[in-house]
């Protein structure tokens, strides 16, 4: 079959519904967003630099940044979050829809959107030269790379983005080869806040932040047809951005616990594999405690870094696999912490994307009550169902992605059945063993002389059989 007969669309639609999604937004939705919004109350901040770093494409922008120098050397970070509450209040039509899906969930070949396109690309998004409602989450960086918690305001405002920023040129500047920023001040914003995250990220790291380099491929349509697989990698723009969502998600959990007010964490526990994980450190000459301990993962992922730079993205993705998926959890202000492994961080609450993470539009109404001084909106119980959903529905997500890849994949490989190819096992469990190709990137399951192979293990196989519509892709170990 040719790779123009597949109708993607449909197929991503029936991948969705298979693993429980919602895919079509329900009709008459929409009637339930508010036709005008106040802004009383809000501080009007329209006039600061902000600035957002995205994707090229991407319209929907849920975060701002600026920071400001202060007389002691410590840096002020303001994050504005797109106020997504005030157009989609508790208990709503689109509360509920979105509630149920509990994420927008991205395919490769079609977006489908947690909440209509109409607040989340348009009223919602952080659109350049548009004035937003928004809440800012405000912490003080010191020069050490600690957060002053005295210091953390949480506040609604309006706000505008002064500069839409693309990661790829921004990481190219602040990396040497590519060309600065135009608007002086907001160049001059950049430096600021790349120097705040130096030192954030340099804190972390001292805790034993993980630092992962993944490989994730993604398909390349042209014509509703799939052309190509291309893998996305870091830059210190994305990384800039990410250590400040760390700070601002680590501030609002911090916020919450200290108005007594329950919240959902986002946890990582210690990964349950680890004696894998030590086996692996083994075949590189590193020794691994036999408990958990992030400090030496992450020793040891900066020696691989530095002296394999060039396969350290396949290490990356075995000890991503042997660690486990994250989770949701109820955490209560008076309870010990559970935090979060991977980030080497005890107080962790996704804030960031209420545009397109659920947990996000829960934690943005814990704030706002909290910052007013309002009971919390929703009980122990709710929190409870709540975050125990979102894991199930992130879970499905992940699966609703992998099996998209392997779709695109399955279409670029169904004209190469006999060939043989190098690979690296991802995947071994009951359900069986899976392998990822280093070139092109494609995932599938080892089905002949699997026998023995665990995540890590460099392979070759041979293609023996694609099936693009259910994403099968089949190899045998040579």
């Amino acid at each position: 079959m040719t790779r123009g007969k597949f109708n993607l669309f449909e197929i991503a639609r029936r991948v969705l519904v298979e693993n429980g999604f919602e895919p079509e937004i329900p009709e008459g939705i929409e009637d339930s967003i508010p036709a005008h919004l106040t802004a009383e109350g809000a501080i009007d901040l329209r006039n600061l630099a902000w600035s957002s770093i995205d994707n090229e494409e991407t319209q929907d922008l849920d975060q701002l940044e600026f920071a400001e120098q202060l007389p002691d050397a410590a840096i002020r970070m303001k994050v504005a979050i797109a106020d997504v509450d005030a157009y989609v209040p508790k208990g709503s039509p689109i509360d509920r829809y979105a509630g149920a899906n509990t994420c927008t969930l991205y395919t490769g070949v079609h977006i489908f959107p947690m909440i209509p396109e109409r607040l989340s690309t348009d009223l919602t998004s952080l659109h350049q030269d548009r004035d937003r409602l928004a809440m800012v989450t405000e912490f003080v960086v010191r020069e050490d790379g600690s957060l002053d918690d005295k210091q953390t305001k949480i506040y609604r405002a309006q706000v505008r983005n002064q500069a839409k920023l693309v990661y790829e040129r921004v990481g190219a500047w602040l990396e040497g080869d590519g060309d600065a920023p135009r608007d002086e001040t907001i160049r001059t914003q950049l430096e600021l806040q790349a120097e705040a995250v130096k030192r954030l990220r340099k804190r972390r790291q001292e805790h034993g932040a993980l630092d992962f380099e993944t490989i994730e491929a993604r398909p390349v349509t042209k014509d509703g047809e799939i052309v190509d697989l291309v893998v996305q990698h870091k830059n210190r723009a994305k990384d800039l951005i990410e250590d400040v969502m760390i700070a601002a998600n680590g501030a609002t959990a911090r916020y919450l616990e200290q108005n007594r007010f329950s919240s959902i964490r986002r946890i990582i526990r210690a990964p349950k594999r680890w004696d894998r994980i030590i086996e692996l450190a083994a075949t590189h000459g590193f020794t691994l405690p036999n408990e958990p301990s992030s400090r030496a993962l992450a020793d040891f992922l900066t020696e691989r870094r530095a002296k394999d730079p060039e396969r350290f993205a396949d290490l990356s993705l075995s000890v991503v696999k042997l660690m486990g998926p994250g989770e949701y959890a109820l955490q209560r202000a008076d309870e010990p912490d559970t935090g979060h492994f991977g980030l080497a961080v005890e107080d962790y609450a996704h804030s960031t994307a209420p545009n397109r993470r659920y947990p996000d539009l829960i934690t943005q109404r814990l704030l706002k009550a909290a910052s007013a001084g309002k009971p919390q909106p929703y009980s122990d119980d709710e929190l409870i169902a709540i975050a125990q959903h979102c894991t199930d529905r992130e879970n499905g997500a992940r699966k609703v992605e992998r099996t998209m890849r392997k779709v695109a994949a399955a279409i670029m490989l169904s004209n190469r059945i006999g060939d043989t190819f190098d690979a690296i096992v991802t995947g071994a469990s009951s359900k069986g063993v899976f392998a990822r190709l280093f070139r092109p990137p494609a995932e599938g399951r080892v089905v002949t002389r699997e026998e023995g192979l665990d995540v890590g293990d460099k392979i070759r196989v041979k293609l023996l059989d694609t099936e693009p519509y259910k994403g099968f892709i089949d190899f045998g170990r040579v």
